[in-house]
């Protein structure tokens, strides 16, 4: 929920009312003075907005909230797993990103890796209203060191990247690149790296270093079209997938020595574009594809490319499927359409073509989705400017009693939903951070924010 005045970023959320906006503080002042009681704000169906009001942050909302410009706007971005360790939760974060650029001229992109360092949360920021002049000053001097840092290794690429996929070999970190010129790229991330720690030790603000483009692994130019779709395997090294606009998919095969192996004759099925592409976590041969035609397949690498798709669900949207996520935890699968809806199919079912739960709560077209990497049934989705959390094992009980009554159109939001952020114009893509609990990461036409919500 959020208040409702001067500043860009807001949030929905079920159990908190939002803070006074800077009218409603004009109207009540102090000394205990009436104000008008705060009302729920759901994005894309009000209240409007007066002409005198702007959403404000809730910062009470967030554990913690940051965003790092990129210049051009990134499609696609990956979290580079770092040597710091697992389940850190507590600030100050650091995380290791690399992501595309989509500018406007080829000569003019890039591939970032950058580390966003020294992300402190939002709470406890401020001093109380009654502290002293030498209270003051220790604050300053603790918010100069909680600033935050963007360390930002800047390598040449021809032509906009579509999507980025990173994972680890036994050489170190690479990723896997869509170029919009038509072909997979796979890129070393060891030198950027390395200039990241050359950047370590200064204060505030952005560290930049613009260095040679990243050395090719391997590229592959035999797809018919350029394409969005590709995923690294979790469970074989090395082995990748990449979909195209035309509806092929080619396997890829680590060769022993480095370098790989493609297969020529690609996978057919889909009608249309190939939007995305998701291997099983548990069984090695076996990933599922989503596509413009509507559709979603399952397929198995093992049988020969005329029979590996072995189950279709013709119509799992009412239009385009834009993106997959496969669950790690449980027998689910998630797709995200068009038609702005997030569908849950049971994966043992998956032969009926009835999803097991259908969510509309987005306006506009689904443009990620992915399972928290950790917690069972609890996910993020996100449209052009809202994302959302969600916790699929939550039910509404009719017989509760107690706490607050929701009113108006609150009341009818599905239980599930947990939290609407909102502030980032054109989300494209979102990953929860798997080393990191509950810090969800974004890109959109300004940037890559990280924040935390005190729902997950």
């Amino acid at each position: 929920m959020a208040a409702r005045s001067g500043a860009r970023r807001s949030s929905a959320r079920r159990d908190r009312p939002r803070p006074r906006s800077r009218r409603d503080e004009a109207e009540g002042g102090g000394g205990g003075q009436t104000r008008s009681p705060p009302r729920v704000y759901l994005p894309g169906s009000g209240p409007p907005l007066g002409p005198d009001e702007e959403l404000v942050m809730d910062e009470e909302a967030y554990v913690l909230y940051h965003r790092a410009g990129t210049g051009a706007p990134c499609l696609s971005f990956d979290v580079v797993r770092d040597e710091l360790g697992e389940g850190r939760e507590e600030p100050p974060l650091s995380v290791l990103l690399c992501a595309g650029t989509q500018g406007p001229a080829a000569q003019g992109n890039r591939v970032l890796v950058m580390k966003m360092q020294n992300l402190h949360g939002l709470r406890g920021r401020r001093g109380g209203s009654d502290s002293d002049d030498d209270d003051e000053d220790e604050e300053e001097e603790e918010e100069e060191e909680r600033q935050p840092q963007l360390l930002l290794a800047m390598a040449p690429h021809y032509g906009g990247i579509n999507r980025l996929r990173v994972t680890e070999l036994g050489t170190g970190p690479v990723a896997a690149a869509w170029s919009e010129k038509g072909q997979v790229e796979v890129l070393a991330l060891g030198g950027a790296l390395a200039a990241l720690g050359g950047l370590q030790g200064g204060e505030g603000g952005l560290l930049l270093r613009d260095q040679g483009a990243l050395p090719p692994l391997f590229t592959f130019g035999g797809h018919m079209a350029e394409g969005f779709a590709i995923d690294w395997s979790p469970t074989v090294l090395g082995r990748l997938l990449s979909g195209d606009c035309g509806g092929g998919v080619h396997l890829w095969h680590p060769r022993e020595g480095g370098g790989w192996a493609v297969d020529q004759r690609p996978l057919v099925g889909h009608s249309r574009s190939v939007e995305d592409l998701q291997w099983s976590p548990s069984e090695p041969p076996v990933f599922c594809s989503c596509s413009a035609d509507a559709s979603l397949r399952v397929w198995d690498v093992r049988a020969p490319p005329h029979r590996a798709c072995q189950l279709t669900v013709p119509a799992a949207h009412a239009g385009d499927v834009n993106v997959l996520s496969w669950s790690r935890r449980d027998p689910a699968l998630l797709s995200g359409g068009d038609d702005g809806a997030l569908r849950l199919w049971d994966l043992r079912r998956l032969q009926t073509g009835s999803s097991v739960a259908t969510f509309k709560q987005h306006g506009g077209p689904i443009t990620s989705v992915e399972w928290h990497p950790t917690e069972s049934g609890v996910l993020a989705a996100a449209e052009d400017d809202v994302v959302s959390q969600w916790d699929l094992g939550v039910e509404r009980d009719p017989e509760a009693g107690g706490g607050r009554e929701e009113e108006g159109e609150a009341a009818a939001l599905p239980p599930q939903l947990l939290f609407l952020h909102q502030g980032e114009r054109e989300v494209k893509e979102l990953h929860w951070h798997p080393q990191c609990p509950g810090l969800l990461l974004t890109t959109a036409r300004a940037g890559i924010a990280a924040f935390r919500t005190v729902s997950v």
